[in-house]
């Protein structure tokens, strides 16, 4: 199996940053593209950020130029930047990833257990 474990959510004030991590670990094959959802109080789960294990990103329009997705290869590790936060940004963030998984190469989509950010003053 293959777990993911998100990191760095908390409280900030709107203007305020914070670097989200996301680490997978287990009976790792390759991890190929790897993605950021989030899901505010009474909404839908939501794609803010994709990355390719290439690197090749995406973004939802309403965090283009505000927020960075990028990822360590080596240590199977996603990041979000999030810059320039506003209150509309408050969600549970989840990671999301395709895992190939040894022995089998099976592959899986993995999410992890969510991190909450808060923006408010």
């Amino acid at each position: 199996q293959v777990q993911l474990v998100e990191s760095g959510g908390g409280l900030v004030q709107p203007g305020g940053s914070l670097r989200l991590s996301c680490a997978a670990s287990g009976s790792i094959g390759v991890i190929n593209t790897m993605r950021w959802y989030r899901q505010a109080p009474g909404k839908q789960r939501e794609l803010v950020a994709t990355i390719t294990r290439g690197g090749s990103t995406n973004y939802v329009d309403s965090v283009k130029g505000r927020f960075t997705i990028s990822r360590d290869n080596a240590n199977n590790t996603v990041y979000l930047q999030m810059n320039t936060l506003k209150p509309e940004d408050t969600a549970v963030y989840y990671c999301n990833a395709d895992a190939s998984v040894l022995p089998t190469w099976r592959r899986l989509g993995v999410w992890g257990q969510g991190t909450l950010v808060t923006v408010s003053s």
